[in-house]
């Protein structure tokens, strides 16, 4: 908590990096709870590609008619208090100049003194909705890793905005986190997924030590859970299939569990060579 600092930056992108809504949901969960006021949106026509994220029309009240673009903003919180403020940087994933892209936010964040980030993330998994949401907490930042029992991350290969801006954020000697919230991936008609939510919001109060109300959001992720149990009630493969990554979940999570035993039940599940609805992709245990 002390490595982060008492000016957090929180950041959340719509897109890619955003799977069931869980990091976007989270953020804006934090902005409704207080009067934040915004710092910097950067130029749409830099960084967005209308053909790839398409401005949106809306009917005003006066019968006039009005475009939205597509917007990154960053988000002050209000006026100093004891303990732990919240910036926020959410929006939507840029099409191109990435480089400039984080320059000019990382830029911002300098001048607002922020003195540590997290960037919430949220993947598609093989990985069961009856089990606690599984959030990989990792850093680049040794110190970080040391303080707070961070991973470091060990996944090569593409990447969303949001590793672009946490390495900005590093060489530019801000200390940063990621939280990466496991999705079933079998759920994908059950978004947004408000358990997944609710998890990265209580890690990232962890974490920083901020505090904040999380409202009808436990109601919410249980109605989200039965309404999944509803669905897989009436489909035998799907409920097999639910039973099979409860049964992996749970080896990988058994505190009596070996590393060879853990390894042999994994490798069993591998063999089974990503039978199922939708052949999901094997990324269980999430290591991002």
């Amino acid at each position: 908590m002390d490595t982060l600092g008492q000016r957090v930056l929180v950041i959340a992108f719509d897109g890619w990096n955003d799977a069931g809504e869980a990091a976007s949901s989270a953020v804006a969960r934090l902005r409704e709870g207080a009067d934040y006021t915004a710092v910097l949106s950067v130029d749409p026509e830099l960084y967005f590609d209308y053909q790839y994220t398409r401005p949106q029309i809306a009917l005003e009240t006066d019968g006039s008619r009005t475009l939205s673009w597509p917007e990154a903003t960053l988000w002050r919180p209000p006026a100093e208090s004891d303990g732990t403020r919240l910036w926020i940087l959410t929006g939507v994933e840029p099409a191109r100049a990435w480089q400039a892209f984080a320059a000019e936010l990382i830029d911002a964040a300098l001048a607002e003194d922020i003195t540590g980030i997290v960037a919430l993330g949220s993947m598609m998994s093989d990985v069961p909705h009856t089990r606690p949401i599984s959030i990989f907490s990792g850093s680049e930042n040794e110190q970080l890793r040391t303080s707070l029992s961070l991973e470091r991350p060990t996944y090569e290969g593409p990447v969303g905005i949001l590793s672009v801006l946490t390495l900005a954020a590093e060489q530019a000697g801000i200390p940063s986190a990621a939280l990466w919230a496991s999705i079933p991936h079998y759920v994908a008609g059950h978004s947004p997924s408000p358990k997944a939510t609710l998890a990265l919001l209580d890690r990232l109060s962890e974490l920083t030590g901020a505090e904040f109300t999380r409202d009808d959001l436990p109601a919410a992720a249980v109605a989200w859970e039965a309404s999944i149990d509803a669905a897989a009630a009436d489909d035998e493969e799907m409920t097999e299939y639910i039973r099979q990554l409860e049964q992996t979940r749970d080896t990988w999570d058994s505190p009596e569990a070996s590393g060879d035993a853990i390894a042999q039940e994994f490798e069993r599940y591998l063999r089974r060579d990503g039978e199922g609805p939708g052949k999901p992709g094997r990324d269980f245990p999430p290591r991002q």
